[in-house]
């Protein structure tokens, strides 16, 4: 019998049904855990089952590889053939709370496809591993006193092309804390303004990682909310993406890392006050109702909205989705932590390079888990057990800190993306919240 045929890289190409390849079928790989709810009690095992199918045909003897292991630290690659009829993993489990994940990859025609599930072991027993410096509080007050020196000094200019017919809008900048001693740091954002006469509640929307432009939300401030949405980076938000894309390549590629031994100079020290200065200037604004004000955002957002209704005590609500930086310490105890991922161990298991005292140190001051026990108003937290950026162990770690009325929407399969059910049940939250339509 002749071998199997290969592709490119020597890999023998999986069988697929009759036709397949000539329909450029699409190929899935498809991983689920043997409880409905993809979580489990401490000491009870999980299977995983697989299926590799084209046009939602399974392909008979895929071969894959997969492996299983702990929320982002990956286990011993292994090979298996998946039969019609679907391949059944041993997860084995976790005797402490957490996540086991399994990774499956298979390559047909010549394409890599992957699937992954994650099993949650009692995760609301989940308990953060970053400490809090006895001057935690002592430190921020100080930085929102040198804010509380600045000027706001706001400036707004109308975007006639962006306005609706009930919505205007405008690009506004104000002054924030800034480097030397000059203090003429500015932030800006998209501001979106109900047209009709009245009082309204404020929405800051502070954004993900990156470098881009902004838009603003003409939708939500439709339903009467005045909307702000701030870019961090003290750089206009409406210029072309080119722009940003060429900036995020260069002066700012890596500026999570940005002065990281240096609790006083790390770049999140002014981006952190600058939400507290979004929200000077939103309460400044002679239509905010005097009582409304939520912050909402996703991932370095999610991050940002905690950290700011923590530091804030006129916030009075939030959403964060699937929150950068959460329980960063826990890398340095084998655990999964949260983005950036700073002291995250080398796939050999060696120590990584960010993993100096100082950065440890000033990691303690601005982990999103540390402002978390400092909530106090009602939150919505959302976030999938697939992420691998911002993973469920952290977002978890942290969560489970927070004592204030929280509730919490799971899209277990989801990753770190956003769906458009998982927008609607946000912003279903905040309106709800806001009492606005």
């Amino acid at each position: 019998m002749a071998d199997a045929p290969k592709d490119t890289a020597g890999v023998p190409i999986a069988p697929v049904p009759p036709g397949a390849s000539l329909r450029a079928a699409t190929v899935k790989v498809i991983v689920s855990p043997d409880h409905r709810d993809w979580t489990y009690s401490l000491g009870v095992p999980v299977h995983f089952a697989v299926s590799v199918t084209a046009d939602s045909e399974p392909i008979d003897n895929a071969t894959v590889t997969y492996s299983v292991g702990p929320d982002m630290f990956p286990g011993e690659k292994k090979t298996a053939a998946v039969p019609l009829t679907g391949l059944s993993i041993d997860g084995g489990t976790l005797n402490v709370p957490g996540f086991l994940r399994c990774v499956v990859t298979t390559r047909v025609a010549g394409r890599t496809y992957r699937g992954l599930a994650t099993a949650a072991f009692a995760p609301e027993q989940i308990k953060a591993t970053q400490v809090e410096p006895a001057d935690f509080d002592a430190f921020w007050a100080s930085g929102k006193a040198e804010l509380a020196l600045i000027p706001v000094d706001a400036r707004r200019t109308l975007l006639p092309d962006a306005c609706t017919s009930t919505v205007d809008v405008y690009q506004v900048s104000f002054r924030t804390v800034g480097r030397g001693g000059g203090n003429f740091a500015r932030i800006y954002g998209i501001l979106c303004e109900p047209r009709a006469p009245g009082h309204y509640p404020a929405i800051l929307k502070v954004p993900g990682a990156g470098v881009r432009p902004y838009s603003g939300d003409t939708e939500m401030a439709s339903k009467g909310a005045i909307v702000l949405e701030i870019g961090i980076h003290g750089i206009p938000v409406n210029m072309p993406k080119e722009v940003y894309d060429q900036v995020y390549a260069g002066a700012l590629d890596g500026y999570w890392l940005f002065n990281f031994d240096d609790r006083e100079h790390y770049y999140y020290r002014r981006v952190y006050l600058s939400c507290v200065r979004a929200n000077d200037y939103l309460t400044s604004l002679p239509n905010w109702d005097g009582k409304g004000l939520v912050v909402m955002g996703a991932s370095q957002g999610g991050q940002l909205s905690i950290v700011t209704a923590a530091l804030d005590a006129r916030v009075t609500g939030l959403s964060a989705t699937h929150p950068a930086m959460c329980d960063v310490a826990a890398e340095l105890h084998g655990r999964a932590g949260g983005w950036p991922h700073p002291f995250m161990p080398g796939p050999d298991g060696s120590p990584s390079a960010q993993a100096t005292p100082a950065k440890i140190l000033t990691a303690t001051y601005y982990d999103t888990a540390n402002f978390a026990r400092r909530i106090k108003v009602p939150g919505y937290y959302n976030w999938g057990y697939n992420d691998e950026v911002c993973p469920p162990t952290a977002a978890y770690a942290a969560y489970n800190l927070i004592t204030a009325p929280k509730t919490l929407g799971l899209t277990l399969e989801l990753g770190h993306a956003y769906t458009p059910e998982q927008a609607e049940a946000i912003n279903g939250w905040v309106t709800t919240f806001l009492g606005i339509k």
